[in-house]
């Protein structure tokens, strides 16, 4: 079974997410440390525990996902990948970072592409990708049925959802992705989102105003 860790970075209020497995191997999903410390502290996090990593997956490519992408990338060498219909955002990274006020000198390259129709597996163990386009239009969400929990990126909020006005985001599409792909999966499934607390499939089926199951 996977194991999960999460740390929140920058001025969103993102979180980043460590998957690792019982060999001490693991992936890191939307890296958004900006400042250094935040850098600093998460490699002293993956060094305390002896993790090694082995990709970088993200969710999708909004610049608060991937401020440190490219420095875990050099200092890892390993690779980064999204959806192939998430090429768009991350090519937006430079002009979107400007219009936020922000410094990104170093908008990191994809390595790979992370195919919807077939899991990733870190050894033994699997995740299942699952293609939820709304808030962008490559948003994707991993699922570990073995372990119960789902990370959903800015699809699904604890009480929320994503937002639909940036560039590619469509409302319908995000409503159906979740009705059709989130809400499908158990209800004691935990939800652990882009920004927020943790919550679970049941609970926003019960209660989330913007889409009931």
């Amino acid at each position: 079974m996977l194991n999960v860790h999460f740390f929140t970075f920058n001025a969103f209020q993102e979180n980043t997410y460590v998957i690792s497995n019982h060999k001490n191997e693991c992936w890191i999903v939307d890296p958004g440390m900006y400042e250094e410390r935040e850098l600093e502290e998460f490699i002293s996090f993956l060094e305390q525990k002896q993790l090694t990593p082995k990709a970088i997956i993200n969710t999708h490519a909004h610049l608060d996902h991937i401020f440190g992408v490219q420095a875990l990338k050099e200092k890892y060498n390993i690779p980064f990948q999204i959806h192939a219909l998430e090429q768009p955002v991350l090519d937006r990274g430079k002009d979107t970072a400007a219009m936020f006020g922000f410094d990104f000198g170093n908008v990191p390259i994809a390595d790979a592409y992370t195919p919807h129709d077939k899991a990733l597996t870190l050894g033994e163990d699997e995740l299942k990708v699952l293609l939820t386009p709304g808030h962008s239009p490559g948003s994707i969400s991993f699922y570990h049925a073995a372990g119960n929990w789902v990370i959903a990126g800015d699809v699904l909020f604890n009480g929320s959802i994503g937002r639909t006005d940036l560039p590619g985001g469509d409302f319908d599409t995000l409503i159906n992705s979740i009705s059709t792909q989130l809400y499908a999966l158990p209800d004691n499934t935990t939800v652990l989102s882009g920004h927020g607390d943790p919550t679970t499939i049941g609970e926003e089926k019960r209660h989330n105003p913007f889409v009931k199951g």
